[in-house]
């Protein structure tokens, strides 16, 4: 008998270690385990397109299943992903299903007494891509603030997290805490939203102290290191999978004078200037863009740099680091490098510092030195986090 029950969790091993067997399902896919704890509640969901039952959204898949969903908070892009970068989000009536939409990127970013006052408990359900500067960590950290305050549980239906392989870049210094930054984490956390959550709760990140109430459906069949493509763009302008991976370093340079490809059908993988001309072959040019660029840096202009569509994806993976080379390659060859982290030309090198967590990184790359160099200094910081990281992981 107990021959046949190691054989038997042997094979079970092996259907979930089978990635022609075993299927990676969201939080929200499952709703057997959470359907039932969702009846005779008025819920809120923080939600857009992101966030899915198989094919549809998954405000119109509970509202099918009969939940009783009386608000939509959106975030940053809208809850139907059809607002550009940066620009408020407006309250409305979605068109759909006649739920009302509280925006969260607008007049206020963090739900108040009054929006909460008629739902008993919020959904969080947004697919994250990992980053220290991508914002929906910053919402979740709001409402989890404000659901404290309120007396509000949250129940947060997990998501792979498509570059959870990797932890790597310099922690956050505090003092540059930002609503593109807000917590002492490195760029890329090594975390799902369920987890980071935690870790909020655990380490009192939430204001005053106070404890938000969350409950985790996970992801079934899921690790860090398996390789996950969002079946849905992440955001107007992470359009595709090369955008998600190249992210993590592409961002940076929004901090720059250099264009990460805003104004392009192809942003976040393709870097330029128009004085890099003499530089580089390749060149795109940044236009108006609806529901994506609307005005992006150099406008019109012909800007010359890297195409890092080429770039070897799953060698990417495999060095598990953000790319600085690409940086501190166009750095160097930057005509004028007095104003190359002066971002928009506006003597304002704030904006690298809060991506980068700090002044060092800049520091290091005007210094000349090298990736490897700056890598070492990471090192100390990187450690402490990772040690600390443990006590919040689901997904060992």
């Amino acid at each position: 008998m107990k021959t046949v029950k190691i054989i038997f969790s042997f094979c079970i091993v092996l259907l979930l270690t089978n990635p022609l067997v075993a299927q990676i399902r969201t939080g929200a896919d499952q709703t057997s385990e959470y359907l039932d704890y969702l009846k005779g509640k008025r819920i809120g969901m923080v939600v857009n397109p992101t966030s899915r039952i198989g094919d549809q959204s998954s405000v119109d898949s509970l509202i099918a299943l009969g939940v009783n969903i009386v608000k939509v908070f959106g975030p940053e892009h809208g809850f139907r992903g059809d607002v550009g970068a940066g620009v408020k989000v407006t309250d409305a009536i979605d068109p759909t299903t006649g739920v009302k939409i509280v925006s969260l990127y607008g007049k206020t970013n963090k739900p108040t007494k009054e929006m909460l006052a008629d739902v008993d408990l919020m959904i969080f359900d947004i697919q994250d891509i990992g980053v220290r500067y991508f914002t929906y960590i910053g919402t979740m950290h709001r409402v989890m603030e404000a659901c404290a305050e309120q007396g509000k549980e949250l129940l947060i239906l997990d998501r792979p997290n498509p570059n959870g392989y990797f932890i790597d870049g310099p922690i956050l210094d505090m003092a540059f805490k930002s609503g593109i930054g807000m917590h002492p984490v490195p760029v890329t956390h090594g975390m799902t939203v369920g987890e980071y959550a935690q870790m909020i709760n655990g380490e009192g990140w939430l204001a005053n102290g106070v404890q938000c109430n969350i409950k985790i459906v996970p992801v079934a069949n899921y690790t860090h290191d398996m390789e996950y493509i969002p079946p849905v763009h992440m955001s107007p302008n992470i359009n595709t999978y090369q955008a998600v991976l190249l992210y993590p370093s592409t961002c940076l340079f929004e901090g720059t004078v250099l264009s990460e490809g805003r104004g392009t059908l192809f942003p976040f993988t393709v870097i330029g200037a128009p004085e890099l001309k003499d530089k580089y072959d390749f060149s795109f040019t940044p236009v108006r863009i609806p529901n994506m660029s609307a005005t992006p840096i150099h406008l019109n202009k012909p800007c010359y740099g890297l195409d890092l569509r080429t770039v070897d994806l799953q060698k990417l993976r495999a060095s598990k680091q953000i790319d600085l080379s690409w940086l501190i390659e166009t750095y160097q060859n930057y005509p004028n490098q007095k104003i190359f982290f002066d971002h928009k030309q506006s003597k304002e090198i704030v904006v690298f510092d809060k991506l980068a967590g700090g002044p060092a990184l800049r520091e290091a790359i005007i210094a000349g030195k090298s990736a490897d160099e700056i890598r070492k200094s990471w090192e100390p910081g990187l450690a402490t986090y990772k040690e600390m990281r443990k006590k919040y992981l689901i997904y060992q």
